[in-house]
């Protein structure tokens, strides 16, 4: 196939073939709420935090109006100050550490399990120094942390834990939801996530009826009551189109979660059986007690010619985009690399696991609406893949 000559192609995600599912339920919804003339936290907001509470099985659901607020409010609830320190991955989207950095803390970095990509336990421990108040874990592509590991090193030594839950919305672990196990979760609704809107939203989670009331002062200015602030707030509410909108979608995210493991599932098959004379795939792997709900599909290419790891994925990616097939780079620098992160002193390969990883992993199509000819041709493309 020429490289100016696609005949068929998959992209990396399909937001319209979504839309076409539910199109008229969003479009009745939404004229609902433009006729009804409550457009910020009104009765749409309230109920899509009822029911994603109830679906989560947690006390408590209070929206925002994105997943990096999100974070930022959970570390101000938690009281987390300058010049405390907080625990987190490297390897993972930057506004996990930035709001570390903002509320004037700084990002510590512990290394992953490369199996599954998530924070390593063992590595948080040795990163504990008696300035560490919190631990900001991520459950990266769809899958949670070791919790109990992490929970267990957080009561030893009475740090606060974060789940930041961006990827993962609807995973178990150990019949827990992924965002309740630990004293506040965090979500991103933006519409690139496995539960999202038509523009930006995010929500917290907690069990806990203290930081709930305090989660809901602080998105609104630091007010529980109009015109009366009491502490340092942010503005930060969820709009009633969003709320509307990811109602719909509520009803629908456990059978699309569920199509994405089947969709991942196809791939492992085929993966286990995979040849090509250039690299090997290392297909990911899911820890014992959580479920997967692959919010990507994150691949590891391993060379077997005189080309580096890097070298070989990277020119497997351009490939594939040749022949229409769409994949990325999620994430092509550790934190600990990106220069914002710099003046934190560490080396390039301090977090090798996490160095690794941004070397290795190509995401691959998963979204709930491929066919089954899609992912075939996804497979068989890179099986007859003709690298330089």
């Amino acid at each position: 196939m020429s490289s100016n000559t696609v005949s068929k192609s998959v992209g990396l995600l399909d937001l319209k073939a979504q839309y076409r599912q539910i199109a008229d339920e969003v479009e009745t919804a939404v004229l609902e709420v433009l006729r009804s003339g409550y457009y910020v936290l009104g009765p749409n907001v309230k109920a899509f935090e009822e029911e994603a509470a109830q679906f989560l099985s947690c006390r408590h659901a209070i929206s925002c109006a994105n997943g990096s607020d999100a974070l930022y409010i959970a570390l101000l609830a938690l009281d987390i100050k300058p010049g405390d320190e907080v625990i987190t991955t490297p390897f993972t989207y930057v506004a996990t550490a930035e709001a570390i950095t903002q509320i004037g803390a700084k990002p510590v970095f512990a290394d992953i399990d490369l199996q599954t990509f998530n924070i390593d336990a063992e590595s948080i421990k040795k990163n504990i120094s008696d300035k560490t108040k919190a631990i900001i874990v991520v459950h990266l592509y769809g899958q949670s942390c070791n919790m109990q590991s992490i929970m267990s090193i957080a009561q030893e030594h009475n740090l606060k834990v974060i789940e930041d839950t961006a990827q993962a919305f609807g995973t178990k672990y150990q019949n827990q939801s992924a965002g309740c196990i630990a004293d506040i979760g965090t979500y991103s609704f933006y519409p690139t996530k496995n539960l999202s809107c038509a523009g930006d939203g995010g929500m917290l989670s907690t069990n806990c009826d203290q930081l709930n009331e305090r989660l809901r002062k602080i998105r609104a200015h630091g007010s529980a009551k109009r015109y009366y602030h009491d502490e340092l707030g942010v503005n930060s509410r969820l709009d009633e189109i969003q709320a509307a909108i990811l109602r719909i979608k509520l009803k629908y995210i456990q059978t699309w979660n569920e199509q994405r493991a089947q969709n991942a599932k196809f791939y492992d098959e085929a993966f286990a059986n995979f040849a090509n004379p250039n690299f090997e795939i290392i297909s990911p792997s899911c820890i014992e007690g959580s479920t997967h709900i692959y919010h990507q599909y994150s691949i590891r290419i391993k060379s077997k010619t005189a080309k580096s790891d890097r070298e070989m994925r990277d020119e497997i990616k351009t490939k594939l985009q040749e022949q229409g097939i769409a994949s990325e780079i999620y994430y092509p620098l550790s934190l600990h690399q990106q220069e914002i992160y710099k003046n934190l002193g560490y080396q390039k390969a301090d977090l090798i696991n996490s160095l690794t990883a941004t070397e290795t992993v190509l995401c691959l199509p998963i979204y709930p609406e491929l066919t089954q000819e899609e992912l075939s041709l996804v497979v068989e493309t890179l099986q007859t893949l003709q690298l330089s």
